[in-house]
């Protein structure tokens, strides 16, 4: 027995750098459909705006890898979070100046962002793939000497895992100790009460579906520099998973923390279970399924206290109380 627990615990302990590099663009994309939603937005569109963010993001670096090897990474990341936002501007207009039904128009991003990040990169590159140089993992000095958690922790990091983090905390700073987070929150509870107190709801809830769309592009760009390391004219579904670990999370900024992680080690899990002696008698096809049937049971066990924001999906009319 005790055999087993120490080797399971090794097994964490090893595969923990593969699930926070899983984890991180599932955290930055989750906190982006956070923001459309807690303003009353409903934003499925989140996995065509991470394949936005990474077809800019891989063509950006692409550009500029060979003449400035030490920028290009955050040349793309930058591009990718203004793809992102830009590309939401089409979700923000149908949905809040139109009143489109916001499931509908989510689908359309996501079947057009694949289908034109797809041609483009042909007709760019004479093949669907864009391949670039990813993001170097380094020691973080001094942290990375603690014992036993300083090698989980800080050894072999991602830069970009720290600044996500630290988009994490402005995050929940900014919702809930901000007047701008104040005013979000009042616009995906009550909507016609916040515009009698003077607040734009339509403005609001256009920053914050590009806001969406800006974080979700950055995670696009972030799983392309951290994991993939080639753009394919796919997310390989984490934006779903995002939805899933907002829902999980129950709308909260920790609450998406700890749900994107709990994902994030399942997808790891199932993509290293192959050279695991633990898991090489388990079918590969069930592994594979695992972190999307985790989901679903984690949705099916928690979907009765979920507490969404009351005008979510919702479209805003001014004139209709």
């Amino acid at each position: 027995m005790w055999d087993i627990i120490i080797q399971i615990a090794g097994i964490i302990v090893q595969i923990f750098p593969y699930a926070i590099a899983y984890t991180i663009p599932l955290l930055i994309t989750a906190l982006g459909g956070l923001f459309s939603e807690r303003s009353g937005v409903v934003n499925i569109g989140l996995e065509g705006l991470m394949v936005i963010g990474g077809f800019a993001g891989a063509l950006t670096i692409s550009t500029f890898q060979r003449s400035m090897p030490g920028t290009a990474i955050w040349l793309g990341l930058f591009a990718a979070f203004v793809a992102g936002a830009l590309f939401a501007l089409l979700h923000a207009f149908a949905c809040v100046t139109l009143n489109a039904n916001q499931v509908i128009s989510g689908i359309a991003i996501n079947m057009v962002a694949g289908a034109l990040t797809t041609f483009l990169a042909r007709n760019m590159t004479g093949s669907g793939n864009v391949r670039i140089r990813g993001m170097l993992r380094q020691d973080v000095p001094v942290l990375s000497e603690i014992p036993i958690l300083g090698k989980t922790l800080f050894t072999q990091t991602y830069a970009s895992t720290w600044v996500v983090l630290a988009i994490l905390l402005l995050s929940a700073f900014l919702l809930y100790k901000t007047k701008f987070g104040l005013r979000l929150r009042a616009c995906g509870e009550h909507p016609h009460a916040a515009d009698a107190a003077g607040v734009n709801v339509y403005l609001i809830r256009y920053l914050a579906v590009m806001l969406s769309g800006a974080f979700a592009g950055l995670g696009g760009a972030i799983f392309l520099a951290t994991v993939s390391g080639e753009f394919s004219g796919s997310a390989g579904g984490i934006g779903f998973l995002a939805l899933a670990a907002l829902i999980f999370g129950q709308w909260k900024p920790i609450g998406i923390l700890g749900a994107a992680f709990f994902f994030g080690f399942a997808t790891t899990i199932a993509n290293v279970s192959q050279v695991i002696p633990l898991f090489s008698n388990i079918p590969s096809i069930l592994l594979k399924t695992f972190p999307f049937v985790v989901t679903l049971v984690a949705l099916v066990l928690f979907s009765k206290s979920s507490q969404a924001p009351r005008a979510a999906g919702e479209p805003y009319d001014k004139g209709k109380r």
